[in-house]
């Protein structure tokens, strides 16, 4: 895996924050990354390990259900979604995240879609069998967490599973910076 420089996302994300527009640092960063994924902190091209790993644990099979996506910047975690079977939606808030999935993977079955969090389609209310949020949660910050989760929570359908993965901070690591843990 190559090496993330996460110093443009962190400004960005400051940047972003202090102006009080906290979402509106993805876009940019994913359009100044432009070709280049070292800056896409997240951008590991494939699916990401922990959720590889809880899925082989569990022997998780998507046939004949439905999954959502919670941001799903490059489109790996989506992709393998598919490839256990499920119908899947992604979406995320940056339109040049969205047209990166869109070249990366042009006869994709997954339904990329730019949304937000935070006024998603209505039609996604308790829909999905399996929701999927990969560092998104993390992404926000602090003070857009609680209601981010309840947002995430309600595209559950009756009976669904919800997934979560998150990255832990190191010791004496601040938690003012991105990641916010």
């Amino acid at each position: 895996m190559q090496k993330k420089d996460r110093r443009l996302a962190r400004r960005l994300a400051a940047e972003h924050v202090q102006r009080g527009d906290p979402l509106g640092w993805f876009e940019r960063l994913y359009t100044a990354a432009g070709d280049d994924t070292s800056l896409i902190p997240w951008g590991d091209m494939g699916p990401n390990p922990n959720f590889v790993e809880w899925r082989d644990r569990r022997g998780f099979d998507g046939s004949g259900k439905t999954a959502l996506q919670i941001g799903c910047g490059l489109g790996d975690d989506a992709e393998y979604l598919a490839g256990m079977g499920f119908d899947v939606t992604a979406f995320d808030i940056a339109p040049t995240a969205i047209e990166w999935c869109a070249g990366r993977f042009p006869d994709s079955p997954v339904a990329y879609e730019l949304a937000d969090l935070f006024d998603p389609p209505g039609r996604w209310a308790r829909r999905f069998d399996f929701v999927l949020e990969v560092y998104t949660l993390q992404a926000f910050p602090r003070e857009l967490r609680g209601d981010a989760l309840r947002r995430i929570a309600e595209f559950v359908a009756p009976g669904g599973d919800l997934l979560v993965i998150g990255r832990l901070i190191d010791d004496g690591q601040g938690t003012d910076s991105l990641p916010w843990p």
